[in-house]
């Protein structure tokens, strides 16, 4: 419990009415998915005075569960997943705990006993390879020829300046604090974050298909100098949980090209059994903000592997919502090629995938594919029918002939 005077604030439908006024709350229309309504909210949750806002909190609520996404920026960028069993569990935050060494119990959803799952995604170093004659990055996930950044070391912009109610998202905007080589003078690293009310898809590539029991992170490298002429980038990406082995990665196969024109393949990252939770991408990143075959890069992905906690950048949310006894798995992911289009060309790069709980959403053959399979399997069906009625009216015409005699 608080202290005399303490902030503790709780955030849900129980919460007293004065302490909603103080979140900018956007509410979607509802959402329906797998016959369950949700009511999908995105709040900034403001914290003391004098301080950037730096928490944003997701809410999906349907008639028998609430999902709860919680992004932060204190820290290095990191998101907590909770989902509950019960429509009425609430955010409650203490910031006094939350800003100490020690955070513990600073984060929770509360009744505590709802919680069905839970884990969470540390976005924790900026990576950068010489691309010079590197022919499989992907093999060497712990080479590092320049300095990592590490994003709990940036400086990151008040997540109210970029709130959208409209699109449901909002941009979490840093650069590194100390950048003796200016490579950031005129760059910075994005994070933007966005709920979705129903099922559909981005207009852009790769156009994943998204429920409302998802959200979208778009990571965007924009205007950094690189540190040498054919840089490649990555991200250092941490899972954390209480389960004792690393989540298990997995490739997903599909010949419908229609929506997703530079990739045939969807990686999942995937939390134990059901309930759980899932990380979903193509393997494709852009060189261009104009998505296209032409600026497309290779995602490449190396294998997880069990973390020491000691030697990871920390997070508070983190800290504050599991404790200290968490297990941590890391996995690198490395965006581009040696050769071909690159973030040499315009200085951009980006990439996006879905955070979601339950069963990640399934690709259906669409109308293009299903068109295409209709024709050929019809094609063979209608030669056969053509050719039976042209055998029968001939055979037609040999019986009505009558001999002359």
């Amino acid at each position: 419990m608080c202290g005399c005077g303490e902030p503790h604030w709780g955030w849900g439908p129980h919460a007293p009415s004065s302490l909603l006024l103080l979140s900018l709350l956007c509410t979607a229309p509802l959402g329906l998915l797998g016959g369950e309504t949700r009511q999908v909210s995105l709040e900034v949750i403001p914290s003391w005075p004098g301080l950037p806002q730096s928490l944003l909190h997701i809410r999906a609520v349907g008639p028998n569960s609430t999902l709860h996404y919680v992004w932060s920026s204190l820290g290095p960028p990191a998101v907590v997943l909770v989902a509950t069993d019960t429509p009425h569990s609430v955010l409650n935050v203490s910031w006094s705990r939350l800003l100490s060494p020690e955070p513990d119990g600073g984060l929770r959803v509360l009744p505590e006993d709802s919680v069905q799952f839970s884990s969470a995604l540390i976005f924790t170093r900026l990576l950068e390879f010489d691309g010079t004659n590197m022919l499989d990055v992907a093999a060497e996930p712990l080479r590092k020829p320049y300095p990592p950044y590490s994003l709990a070391e940036f400086s990151w912009n008040n997540i109210t300046d970029s709130l959208d109610p409209a699109s449901l998202s909002a941009t979490f905007q840093g650069h590194p604090v100390n950048d003796p080589s200016g490579a950031f003078a005129n760059g910075s690293l994005a994070f933007k974050v966005q709920a979705f009310s129903s099922s559909g898809r981005p207009a852009q590539p790769p156009r994943l298909l998204h429920t409302a029991d998802t959200c979208q992170l778009e990571v965007a490298l924009v205007g950094a100098s690189p540190r040498g002429n054919h840089s490649l980038f990555g991200l250092e990406v941490v899972t954390v949980g209480q389960r004792p082995d690393c989540p298990s990665m997995r490739e997903q196969h599909s010949i419908d090209d229609e929506y997703a024109p530079a990739v045939f393949q969807v990686d999942q990252l995937l939390w134990g059994s059901l309930p759980s939770g899932f990380m979903q991408w193509g393997p494709v990143a852009f060189s261009q903000k104009q998505r296209s075959r032409e600026s497309a890069l290779p995602c490449q992905a190396s294998p997880l592997r069990p973390s020491l906690v000691y030697s990871l950048p920390q997070s508070p949310i983190v800290q504050a919502f599991f404790g200290s006894q968490s297990n941590f798995c890391s996995f690198n992911l490395t965006f581009g090629a040696p050769t071909g289009p690159g973030y040499w060309d315009q200085h951009y790069l980006s990439w996006s995938m879905l955070l979601g709980m339950g069963s990640p959403p399934v690709d259906a053959l669409s109308p293009l594919i299903l068109g295409i399979v209709a024709v050929a399997l019809g094609a063979p069906g209608l030669l056969l029918l053509g050719g039976g009625l042209i055998l029968l009216l001939r055979h037609k015409q040999h019986s009505e002939y009558q001999s002359i005699n």
